[in-house]
């Protein structure tokens, strides 16, 4: 069997057979789309646009607290507005969503307005001042507010943009009056522990006089001129005892007159220590009481006579070498006591640095942090004042929210343009659906191709004048029916003129 072709002929047989298949799905499909394109609310957008502007102030003179990316920045701000309570107080200020009052939660109000709400960035390519290199910055932002109604969705615009505007600067001035506050605080901690640490340091002062590092050279230096004078005096004492050895032999060459001679010799001594001490020193009182015990031994008073004198000058001079001897004797034992005592602490030193040079160091670090913060404090005062006086990064509304003159959605004219060609697929789809299950036969052609045999003759279709009438006058009301549909098709794109 040769392979079945459509010719023209047979897609308008097709066409005119099917008509009502092709037209009815199309008709409906395309009013469908007509009437979803007029039902749909419009949607309306007010936009505005804000520029992130720099400091004022040149960054080497004048450093804000303020820190981060202003992208960073700006999305905290805008979870802040777009909160469930920020959200619900502009709704109930500006009777927003009536309909959705009625039936919804507020917070599925809310949720619904915080999808109209976007905010976008504008990026630009500048230089990186500080690494010369091109980078994508944001230098402004958009805010925008979807609704049914232009003038309340100029409105919302508007708010928001004047929320964005006052969040930023309370932000600006709450981090830089926070940083201040801040360095404040620690500054006074810091001073608190730098006074604490200069009560301890004066403590392990008090606790170790003359065992700090400072001291050391000071009491080097005292040790070895007290060792000198040591050797001095050492020196001293041996000629002394060698004077008074010389003495003594020469009063055991002369002939002892008893008693006599040590009360003479006891007077050259008293006379001796008074001229260098008081009556009150012990040795003075000690030779005094001598001298009363031998005077009243012997029941003479201090004016007696007949003295030799050989062994009176003899007896005067060894009082005077022997008080000499105490006297160096009781300087170098005095000598000692302080070489002990600077011994003590030039040994005690070491041990005491190792603490007080850590002390010293903790306190310098205070000192040191101290100052520091003092300096950032200051630092932080002028930024503040910045914030204050609005000379650091601010936004300025480059364009303001305005009323929007056109729905940007829904566009009615593509879901027409969608209607039209789903109408036309539908269409054709039921035709061929319907020929693809229809198996009759309607030409010479289909029944010789379904019997293998030749036809013969063919007899046509005879019509009464009745059967005539009656499909001229559906030919008619077929017409009728086609141009009204293309006449509501065009009133129907005039009308979408309008309303668009």
């Amino acid at each position: 069997m040769d392979d079945f072709t459509i010719s023209l002929q047979d897609l308008k047989a097709i066409l005119l057979r099917r008509r009502w298949g092709l037209m009815l799905p199309m008709c409906a499909i395309f009013w469908l789309a007509v009437a979803l394109a007029f039902l749909l609310p419009s949607i309306y957008r007010s936009m505005a646009t804000i520029l992130i502007e720099e400091q004022e102030m040149p960054v080497n003179f004048v450093q804000t607290t303020v820190t981060g990316f202003a992208e960073q920045r700006l999305q905290t701000i805008y979870q802040r507005i777009i909160s469930t309570s920020r959200l619900l107080e502009i709704i109930k200020e500006l009777h927003l969503y009536p309909q959705l009052q009625k039936t919804v939660v507020p917070d599925e109000i809310a949720a619904k307005m915080r999808k109209d709400i976007k905010l976008d960035f504008v990026k630009a390519d500048i230089i990186d001042p500080k690494s010369g290199r091109p980078a994508s910055a944001n230098i402004a932002f958009t805010i925008d507010y979807q609704g049914k109604n232009p003038e309340l969705t100029q409105k919302v615009a508007s708010v928001l943009t004047s929320l964005f505007l006052e969040e930023n600067l309370k932000e600006r001035a709450s981090k830089a009056t926070s940083a201040s506050s801040f360095l404040q605080d620690e500054a006074n901690r810091v001073k608190d522990a730098l006074a604490e640490s200069d009560k301890n340091i004066a403590d392990f002062k008090e606790k170790h006089p003359g065992e700090l590092p400072e001291f050391l050279p000071i009491n080097m230096q005292s040790l070895q001129g007290i060792e000198i004078n040591n050797v001095r005096y050492a020196e001293q004492l041996r000629t002394l005892r060698e004077r008074e050895g010389f003495l003594q032999s020469q009063l055991a060459s002369i002939p002892r007159q008893g008693s006599k001679n040590r009360l003479e010799e006891l007077r050259i001594q008293l006379a001796n220590l008074k001229s260098r001490y008081s009556d009150k020193y012990p040795d003075v009182i000690a030779v005094k009481a001598e001298i009363e015990k031998i005077s009243a031994e012997k029941g003479s008073s201090h004016d007696e006579l007949n003295d030799n004198p050989a062994q009176t000058a003899l007896a005067t001079q060894m009082a005077s070498t022997k008080s000499e001897i105490a006297s160096v004797g009781r300087q170098i034992a005095v000598n000692e006591q302080q070489s002990e005592k600077y011994r003590k602490l030039i040994e005690a030193t070491p041990r005491v640095e190792e603490t007080y040079k850590a002390m010293l160091n903790e306190r310098e670090n205070q000192l040191h942090k101290y100052n520091e913060l003092m300096q950032k404090h200051m630092e932080a005062q002028v930024s503040q004042g910045l914030e204050k006086g609005q000379q650091g990064e601010r936004f300025t509304v480059v364009e303001p929210a305005l009323l929007p003159e056109k729905p940007i959605k829904p566009n009615r004219l593509a879901i027409i343009f969608i209607g039209i060609v789903l109408g036309i697929g539908a269409g054709v789809g039921s035709v061929a659906l319907q020929e693809f299950n229809d198996q009759s036969i309607r030409n010479a052609e289909g029944l010789a191709r379904a019997t293998s045999f030749p036809v013969l003759g063919v007899i046509p279709e005879i019509l009464h004048e009745q059967e005539k009438r009656r499909a001229k006058k559906i030919n008619i009301l077929e017409v009728s029916a086609l141009v009204v549909n293309l006449g509501l098709a065009v009133m129907a794109l005039l009308a979408l003129r309008y309303v668009g």
